[in-house]
């Protein structure tokens, strides 16, 4: 059997290094800032709602924060919440 009748497997790399959760919040939280929008509102709407428009495409962060799942935001938010009242 020749090496091309057999499955391969195809791995794509992606570019650059992938953001953590808070980055992306902290970057998305910055652009709503400088458009002069309230990013508590803004953000809560987009994670209840799924809807992009609440997250503006200044400085990218619309293409930012559809690179996570809403849960795995929403888990960050906890998890940050949770650990700061640890302290």
């Amino acid at each position: 059997m020749s090496s091309m009748d057999q499955t391969m497997k195809f791995n794509v790399k992606a570019e650059g290094v992938e953001s953590s959760s808070g980055d992306i919040l902290l970057a998305v939280h910055e652009a709503l800032l400088e458009k002069e929008y309230n990013p508590i509102n803004q953000i809560v709407g987009y994670l209840l709602s799924g809807d992009p428009a609440y997250i503006p495409r200044h400085n990218n962060a619309r293409s930012l924060i559809r690179k996570k799942e809403r849960d795995e935001l929403i888990e960050e938010l906890v998890r940050f919440y949770l650990n700061s009242k640890k302290s």
